[in-house]
């Protein structure tokens, strides 16, 4: 199977590829490196992405920039960070990519635990998130010729400790059970789900 990994230099997914990797064509993506840069606040960036790929059998994204700090600093601008990232970064993954995709083909896109369970500072991240599970959802009665979305939502995940503080209280997710979760979306057979980790 060819499988798109987009963020693939970030904690998520450097792990997805090294798990992955020796069981199928993975090609990386990022913003900095790998096998193709991509911008996903582009389109002509992710529109270049797909050019360059071809067609694949299973887009995963961990990549979702969203801004990260107090309430009082939130204005309009730095909200769009989380709406023109994470938000319609992944919408256009899919929307570009489904012309990319073979039949019975997936796309897996990135929420987070901050969708039910907001924490301070995170404001920009859970409303990008509900946007895109509400995507995921509607997305899934839509797309043709077998293909499926889903999306995996994490919690603070255990290799990126510096997250600890912001999140009081919350059992760190594993990067096995993160991993168990993408797995799922990618080989499995459902669609239109939030898989929770």
């Amino acid at each position: 199977m060819k499988i798109l990994i987009v963020g693939a230099s970030g904690t998520m997914g450097q792990y997805l590829v090294e798990q992955l990797k020796t069981e199928h064509e993975i090609v990386t993506a990022g913003s900095r490196s790998g096998d193709v840069i991509v911008d996903i606040t582009s389109v002509a960036s992710i529109e270049n992405m797909y050019n360059q790929v071809g067609s694949f059998d299973a887009l995963v994204c961990t990549a979702g920039p969203t801004y990260v700090g107090p309430w009082e600093t939130l204005n309009d601008e730095k909200f769009r960070i989380g709406v023109e990232g994470k938000m319609m970064g992944q919408v256009n993954l899919v929307l570009i990519g489904q012309h990319y995709v073979n039949p019975g083909g997936s796309f897996t896109l990135i929420t987070g635990a901050l969708t039910y369970t907001p924490q301070r500072n995170f404001a920009n991240a859970s409303a990008a998130n509900g946007a895109v599970e509400g995507f995921v959802r509607g997305a899934a009665i839509e797309l043709n010729r077998g293909v499926r979305i889903n999306a995996v939502a994490p919690g603070v995940i255990e290799n990126s400790p510096h997250y600890f503080p912001y999140f009081p209280g919350e059992a760190p997710t594993t990067m096995k059970n993160l991993e168990y979760a993408f797995r799922k979306s990618i080989f499995g057979p459902a669609t239109g789900e939030v898989i929770k980790v």
